[in-house]
């Protein structure tokens, strides 16, 4: 069954479904969001699965955005009479998921609450009033009858502090809210086409899941003690079926490369508190991108035992401030006690305002970070009001900014160690020089390009090699726009300089540099030899290295009898 809604032209739908004997699926379709939480851009929309377990007892688990509210409720009505709900189970209280859990208590006023210990404190600050509850422990089940036994288990940070994964014996389906999911929109229930899923698939694992790989870990070794896994019901994108085992095992082999990386940050914010949650995701993102390991704790559940050993690992630490008032900010407090009293001069550090009012100030942690010797990675961050995506790339540049100073010396190590004749070899193929410009919305980037090649002839198309950890490669996904800018023999120098320099966080990388819009927005540099305006048709990943293919829409020459600069280097084991 899909529901329609004319007035949004079939940009919020509902689909509901059996996926299991008793077991319905109910799927908040969100067809044209192209944005969600960090710097997170939507190719394909996204969708919220709510599931409806029928036994001699009803359980619902997890509700949908606010935003379906109608849409969500009128289905839900649809299949049963929600006053006869025994249970709402929250898998977590983010408000993607748990954003229609108060008008649910409205509609069954007398149903159980179902969540972790963290979950249900977090509703209870929030809903305002009473509500039955029953906290749930890993390995704690509950029986629906009819042979419907849900077992719960505990998988913190995945990705939020108060997540649990819920699992039926009966049809052996495993409900996992953002673990495993994808922001994917279309009919299909299932992962039928693994093709066409499995680039979104690893780029919701990159900003949501590795900066906790341990954790993944962590679950999936909890999960493997089940008596057996047919499906796994995520909260966002298709149902994994047909492929649960292959993307399992990615999730598993990803999260066991970050697990194992040389070098670890610890990231302590405040969830549901401010912007905290979604600024330290995306410094998060950032880091990851280096190849540095990220751990993240919620400073309101942080245990000290906990946080001295992470602190204790650690090459790097952020922190978002806490409140200044109330039992969270004593918590808080005590908590950021117990990490300076475990911290070391060869550490770096960051910190960043949550934006909520009454946030400790920045610079009272900066100052004592100082006072201890540690190194600023990145000057702080100071949110006052509700983050804009400009907010959010800037964070990520910051995570960005830590990894490359963490991974400086490994960089630096690696570059002089490799010197065989393989190397010089390789270093012998030359390079066109560039400069690929981008806008999209009020975020523009550049960056200096060499590794550029056509690809294709029909359609015309070309490709270009993006470091994985360049701030710019974030604003390449499919579908975006930018314009390659070729730069001219003898007349290069200046742009190749300016482009190549660090640039402050947040810094206008074209100040004082003579530009005019493309049709595709992105800026077209005055001084180039010629420009190329294209759009993004797919990434290949290539280990370090995304190789972007890109078709090309249009195209000038502004001086005719000039050729493309060129770069030589000596080996090939570096730019």
């Amino acid at each position: 069954m899909v529901a329609l809604t004319e007035k949004l032209q079939r940009r919020l739908t509902m689909q509901t479904i059996e996926i299991a004997p008793n077991t319905t699926t109910i799927r908040s379709l969100d067809w044209d969001r192209d944005r969600f939480d960090i710097e997170f851009g939507l190719q394909n929309g996204t969708t919220y699965n709510s599931f409806l377990i029928q036994g001699e007892k009803i359980a619902l688990v997890d509700t949908s955005h606010e935003k379906f509210r109608q849409l969500y409720l009128d289905t839900l009505t649809g299949l049963i009479d929600p006053s006869k709900l025994d249970y709402l189970i929250v898998s977590h209280t983010e408000p993607d998921h748990s954003g229609l859990v108060k008008d649910i208590l409205e509609l069954a006023p007398n149903v159980t609450v179902v969540g972790s210990k963290v979950a249900i404190q977090f509703l209870e600050n929030w809903l305002h009033q009473p509500f039955q509850k029953l906290i749930v422990k890993g390995g704690d089940t509950l029986d629906l009858g009819n042979d419907h036994v849900l077992e719960f288990l505990i998988a913190p940070n995945l990705h939020w502090p108060d997540t649990i994964f819920t699992y039926d014996a009966k049809t052996q389906v495993l409900y996992t809210c953002d673990a495993f999911g994808m922001h994917y929109c279309n009919d299909h229930t299932f992962d039928e086409d693994l093709e066409l899923i499995e680039e979104d698939f690893k780029y919701y694992y990159d900003c949501l899941m590795g900066p906790n790989a341990r954790s993944v870990l962590t679950a999936m070794k909890r999960m493997s003690n089940l008596p057996g896994i047919t499906t796994i019901a995520t909260g966002h994108g298709p149902l994994l079926y047909h492929n649960l085992t292959e993307l399992t095992g990615r999730y598993r082999e990803w999260s066991e490369a970050q697990a194992k990386a040389e070098t670890t940050v610890a990231v302590f914010y405040l969830s549901d508190y401010g912007f905290s949650d979604r600024i330290s995701q995306a410094i998060a993102h950032g880091i990851t991108k280096t190849g540095v390991a990220v751990e993240m704790m919620d400073l309101r559940i942080a245990e000290p035992q906990e946080v001295k050993e992470l602190v204790s690992i650690a090459s790097g630490i952020i922190i978002g401030t806490p409140s200044t008032t109330g039992e969270v900010a004593t918590i808080a407090q005590t908590v950021i006690g117990t990490i300076f009293g475990a911290t070391n001069p060869k550490q770096s550090f960051g910190v960043f305002e949550s934006g909520a009012p009454d946030s400790e100030s920045a610079y009272l942690l900066v100052n004592k970070f100082r006072d201890l010797g540690l190194h600023p990675a990145f000057a702080p961050i100071l949110i006052k009001e509700s983050p804009s995506d400009i907010t959010y790339h800037l964070c990520e540049e910051a995570g960005t900014e830590l990894g490359a100073w963490l991974t400086r010396d490994r960089s630096i190590k690696q570059i002089k160690a490799i010197d065989s004749e393989l190397e010089k070899a390789l270093g012998r193929l030359s390079n066109g020089l560039y400069i690929l410009t981008t806008r999209q919305g009020n975020i523009s980037s550049a960056m200096f390009a060499s590794w550029v090649a056509q690809a294709s002839f029909k359609p015309l198309g070309i490709t270009v090699a993006v470091a994985k950890d360049r701030a710019i490669e974030s604003l390449l996904h499919v579908g975006n726009r930018f314009v390659l800018n070729v730069l001219a023999e003898g007349n290069y120098h200046k742009l190749m300089k300016h482009f190549l320099k660090r640039f402050p966080l947040g810094a206008d990388r074209f100040a004082d540099i003579k530009t005019y819009p493309a049709t595709n927005g992105s800026p077209i540099l005055a001084d180039a030899l010629a420009y190329l305006e294209c759009e993004v048709q797919s990434r290949m990943d290539c280990e370090d290295h995304w190789t972007i293919y890109s078709t090309v829409s249009m195209g000038r020459v502004s001086q005719s009898d000039a050729l493309t600069a060129v770069h030589h280097r000596k080996v090939g084991n570096h730019y």
